[in-house]
């Protein structure tokens, strides 16, 4: 498969996400009260970009060079890796201090960088898996700019920091997007980084939105909440393959 040409379609894609995170930092904190639903969507449309689209498009790029053990290999690294990376950021921002005001919003942006980059390479793969990759950002993009500004407050920042801190959250999309542009990916280790990324969003999406939908409000409607996110995925996924 042929990367698309041009760089508008994916300046486009690129700026959605900045602007997510921009809108949520502000909309999240303002209306606290369906936070919950919010992060029950964000967790199934997550985890149904990296069932219904990563995962296959890995699958069909990697073959006939990689058996699927090998694709879904890569997921379970992707997984553990972003695991590690998310306890290893909890020890950092544990204790007193006021470096907790810097370490919590540095390791969202640095989550926000990963997330530039899993567009830009799927870009490579095609323009249609860079934009369900977007969608997939974009739901929980919003959260991130909200927790960016409560982090940096909770750590003893002002609000002056912490708006600093939700500018760089928003443009690290951006900056990540750009550097894939830098790096040309043959079909076979792109088939790899995109099992990689879908064990990324699965443990974003099962392990971190969705018990904090469920722990926000523990009721029916967050549940629907993720299906109804997981149904959406899977429709557009299946309604850009016409």
């Amino acid at each position: 498969m042929t990367a698309p040409a041009g760089w508008l379609p994916l300046i486009a894609v690129g700026a959605l996400p900045c602007a997510a995170t921009l809108f949520g930092g502000a909309l999240a904190l303002r209306f606290r009260s369906i936070l919950p639903l919010l992060l029950g969507f964000s967790s199934g449309a997550v985890v149904g970009v990296a069932l219904f689209d990563l995962l296959p498009e890995a699958l069909k790029l990697g073959h006939p060079l990689y058996q699927p053990l090998t694709i879904t290999t890569a997921l379970a690294g992707g997984f553990a890796l972003y695991l590690g990376m998310d306890r290893l950021s909890l020890l950092l921002t544990q204790g007193s201090g006021g470096h907790r005001g810097h370490l919590g919003p540095l390791s969202l942006s640095l989550h926000s960088f990963t997330d530039g980059l899993s567009i830009g390479l799927a870009y490579q793969a095609s323009s249609t898996v860079a934009m369900v990759v977007a969608i997939a950002v974009i739901s929980h993009d919003f959260v991130d700019g909200a927790n960016t500004v409560t982090l940096s407050l909770a750590g003893g920042k002002g609000t002056l920091t912490a708006r600093r801190w939700l500018f760089i959250d928003a443009a690290a999309p951006i900056v990540g997007i750009a550097l894939a542009q830098l790096i040309a990916m043959a079909p076979t280790v792109l088939s790899l980084l995109l099992a990689t990324f879908s064990g990324f969003f699965l443990y974003i999406g099962a392990s971190k939105l969705l018990p904090l939908s469920h722990a926000s409000r523990p009721r029916l409607t967050t549940s629907g909440a993720t299906a109804l996110g997981m149904i959406f995925i899977y429709a557009v996924v299946r309604l850009a393959a016409f």
